[in-house]
């Protein structure tokens, strides 16, 4: 089994050591790490690859385990899968408040669309529409029972002071969400 130590380390690279050993086919990976989002990076990388993930938690860090299993499940394509980056909480720059308007307008609209996004990822500014005072959380709260998934970036939300008050969707890293938007067929990026 191959040991990573990625406490202290920035997101995404406890995620990225473990996917430089998944790539040369290592069948079992321990990755130990000092935070509760990272831990939740690394399982869900494990069980996008088709690992088995198991967790430890101990007093010099939290143990991710992961070993080779079947796969991933199979993912059925019946209609293109879009996918939406939020670099900002407001659609332009006005100060005004036009540019809160037109982003809940927006989120809306996607809310009542016949196929809303596969994904919505929230970066930079836009992890601020992630707390429940944000005029656009209701709508992203209904976009995510709909089966949005809903992406935040990790880095921005400790940036910014709120990653306890996010109360939606998952709290991510920049690898994930990479893959996850310009994995669609349709990246769409707003910010």
């Amino acid at each position: 089994m191959i040991e990573i130590d990625a406490r202290k380390l920035e997101c995404p690279k406890p995620v990225l050591l473990v996917k430089e050993e998944a790539d040369k086919g290592t069948e079992a990976i321990r990755a130990c790490v000092d935070n509760e989002v990272a831990a939740g990076n690394v399982t869900r990388f494990f069980e996008s690859r088709g690992y088995e993930a198991s967790r430890e938690d101990r007093a010099e860090g939290i143990y991710i385990t992961g070993k080779k299993s079947g796969g991933p499940a199979a993912v059925l394509k019946s209609e293109p899968r879009t996918a939406i980056l939020f670099t900002s909480d407001k659609i332009g720059a006005p100060s005004d408040g036009l540019g809160e308007v037109l982003m809940k307008a927006y989120l809306g609209t996607l809310s009542k669309s016949a196929t809303p996004p596969s994904v919505i990822a929230l970066m930079n500014e836009g992890v601020k529409m992630g707390l429940p005072e944000a005029s656009t959380f209701d709508t992203l709260r209904e976009l995510e029972t709909m089966g949005t998934k809903i992406l935040i970036c990790g880095t921005c939300t400790k940036h910014f002071g709120i990653t306890e008050a996010i109360t939606i969707g998952t709290i991510s890293n920049m690898f994930e969400i990479s893959e996850a938007v310009f994995g669609t067929d349709k990246p769409i990026v707003l910010g």
